[in-house]
């Protein structure tokens, strides 16, 4: 390799971090991350999901220069769920330059490899439950809150080292100010009263948060790729979700007074962090306090969703659904919010793609996870 080393690093270098902002900082769509939450994620001292789970970084020098970067890690809540020996990669960012590309996809395969893994899947930042997939389509509009951003190089770069598609993640985009369509409001009135749609008690606001984890591992159990989220995941979720949390943006629905579906919208941060570049210090505190506080955000995405699994597959269900949308939809369009993404929905998921497309959403991002056989693996 003519002047390329691959060199492992720890969860604060501050080249691992920026490089992203560097490879895509002249694409008007890209939106830097802070890169003190970059740094909390991966950090083991911080981020409780590496008490049950592994991970490396490397990154990619020519001739000193950083010119790519990746993550391997290895989720034990994950491997007992499923099962298997499938370890993951992340954190893929790289110049469009086949001999990097394949020297950092080498480096993650042979750590999970002596690790007996079989098979990598990814990209995973760090797990199904944080940032995932690749951007395949919908590059002409930034990314909303917690998905990513990728040049078309990217995947082309995977696929040339034999990695192959897995599932797609599809992202729709709704407006808010839309009435429900006619099939929607038939839905509504089928629940006739029997069921109560209601916001986030604060004062309950652990507990709360319990009810909504609960509803959501129960209804993506047996979903492709799901991993559950364990107390102290759950805990550190609480917590860093608390600040952002809108009481009439999150939806608990109750059938004879039983949680039985649930909906939380975030406001898209990513609108009043776009043009900080990551950074906080010196001014970006004051700048994102500000927005915070005065600016009016204009999008918001819906990144937790789900009906009890005994639901599934019934009117009542997707009545639970509908009432939910419409809920947060009033509450946004109150609040001057515009479009709502609802996102991340897996592309055989037909049932929720159906409701999505009731509530009158559309197809506008589409994120892929790749995967490939390890070398010896069975």
């Amino acid at each position: 390799m003519s002047g390329v080393t691959i060199e492992p690093v720890g969860p604060r270098e501050v080249a691992f971090h920026r490089l992203p902002l560097r490879l895509q900082g002249g694409d008007p769509c890209y939106v830097p991350p802070l890169l003190l939450e970059e740094r909390r994620q991966l950090d083991p001292r911080v981020n409780p999901h590496f008490r049950e789970a592994e991970i490396a970084l490397w990154i990619a020098r020519r001739d000193g220069r950083p010119v790519g970067r990746i993550s391997a890690h290895i989720d034990r809540v994950a491997l007992a769920h499923a099962g298997d020996s499938t370890g993951f990669f992340g954190h893929w960012e790289v110049e469009d330059d086949a001999e990097v590309a394949e020297a950092l996809l080498a480096a993650a395969e042979a750590w999970l490899r002596a690790r007996g893994m079989e098979r990598v899947r990814g990209p995973f930042e760090v797990s199904v439950n944080d940032r995932c997939g690749l951007l395949v389509e919908g590059r002409e509009m930034p990314p909303m809150l917690m998905m990513n951003h990728a040049p078309a190089y990217y995947g082309r770069r995977l696929e040339a080292a034999g990695y192959v598609k897995e599932r797609d993640l599809l992202a729709y985009l709704t407006p808010v100010e839309a009435e429900l369509p006619p099939q929607g409001q038939k839905l509504l009135a089928r629940l006739d009263g029997r069921a109560r749609v209601r916001t986030i008690e604060w004062k309950r606001y652990r507990a709360e948060i319990d009810t909504i984890i609960g509803i959501f591992n129960d209804a993506w159990e047996g979903n492709w790729g799901f991993v559950p989220l364990t107390d102290e995941r759950l805990d550190h979720l609480a917590r860093s979700m608390k600040p952002i949390l809108v009481d009439d943006l999150v939806a608990i629905a109750e059938i004879d007074g039983e949680p039985a579906a649930m909906m939380v919208a975030l406001p898209n941060l990513n609108e009043a962090i776009r043009d900080l570049r990551g950074r906080l210090l010196p001014f970006g505190w004051a700048k994102l306090l500000w927005r915070l506080k005065v600016g009016k955000m204009r999008s918001l995405r819906v990144p937790l969703m789900g009906v009890r699994r005994r639901y599934h597959g019934t009117l009542t269900g997707a009545a639970l659904m509908m009432a939910m949308f419409d809920h947060i939809r009033g509450a946004a369009h109150a609040r001057g919010f515009r479009e709502a993404e609802l996102s991340w929905v897996l592309e055989d998921n037909r049932p929720m793609r159906h409701m999505a497309e009731h509530m009158g959403a559309r197809i506008y991002k589409r994120y892929r996870l790749y995967g490939k056989l390890l070398a010896g693996g069975a």
